[in-house]
């Protein structure tokens, strides 16, 4: 009988296609060792992959070719120092995202026990987040799927974070009112080809109308009753929507209107402050 190790099996999942992060992270999963971290695997590039975990392997790496993230074939994903539960119920969090984590936690950095709300939360990864950073906010994660706000409860216990959950859309009876509304909502276009490979992660949860715009045309118009003088809208929206989002703010009465570039240097978070004496 033939034995592969390690680095052959990695080997021929590139051979296949796959990126060298995905392959690692999939071989970890397969033998184990989650947590063990690609150095491991390098320490251990001879050891024999045993058949069963190199079926479970292959098995991963088809499924990951494909499109299905890797995040939902080994059910976790690290967001802002987080190790969170994810699968398909909830929207891959994506490393970008953490620039509207960065940028919320600099507003609030001056304001004692900020309250703040965050809207479509997914797997809770903003708001644990912000919780995790901040213990004496008051955070309040709002989604309109049931099966995404299990998947965020289940995060926050196991994390031990005393964030608050709500069930429905965006500010519809979301009392306030809060220092900060952050959201990283629905902004693809309806029509956008790129959906077509994003099939295994929620559709409710990227496109929004024709131009991507919808969900946060309506949070925006909502914003301004639910905000405390001086209080903050942050959003994330797509590669090539600040200008329009922007736009959206001012005309709304938002000032201070800025956006804030991601890892890859793209405006990919815009926010704006209502009017009013902060209380910080």
């Amino acid at each position: 009988m033939v034995t592969t190790t390690l680095s052959q099996a990695l080997a021929q999942a590139r051979a296949r296609g796959l990126e060298r992060i995905d392959a690692q992270m999939l071989l970890l999963h397969a033998i184990g060792q989650p947590d063990a971290g690609r150095a491991w695997l390098l320490a251990h590039d001879t050891d024999a992959l045993a058949p069963d975990a190199q079926a479970r392997f292959e098995a991963l790496c088809q499924r990951r070719a494909a499109g299905e993230p890797v995040a939902y074939l080994t059910g976790r994903k690290e967001f802002y120092g987080l190790a969170l539960a994810v699968d398909a119920r909830v929207l891959d969090p994506r490393p970008d995202t953490e620039t509207l984590v960065d940028w919320a936690l600099e507003l609030l950095a001056p304001q004692p026990a900020p309250r703040v709300v965050d809207l479509g939360t997914g797997s809770g990864a903003i708001a644990l987040a912000l919780q995790r950073q901040r213990p004496d906010a008051q955070v309040l994660a709002v989604d309109a799927s049931e099966d995404a706000l299990a998947v965020a409860r289940a995060n926050a216990e196991r994390l031990g974070l005393a964030v608050r959950f709500r069930h429905g859309s965006w500010l519809d009876g979301v009392p306030g009112p809060f220092d900060a509304i952050v959201s990283n909502p629905p902004y693809i276009p309806a029509a956008d080809p790129h959906l077509a490979a994003l099939t295994h992660e929620p559709l409710s949860a990227l496109a929004s109308g024709a131009d991507g715009l919808d969900d946060i045309r309506t949070i925006v118009a909502q914003a301004p009753a639910r905000l405390a003088p001086g209080g903050w809208l942050l959003l994330e929206h797509g590669w090539d929507q600040a200008d329009a989002v922007q736009a959206l703010l001012r005309a709304a009465g938002f000032a201070r209107v800025a956006s804030r570039a991601d890892l890859a240097g793209i405006a990919r978070c815009t926010g704006g402050q209502w009017p009013g004496a902060s209380p910080a």
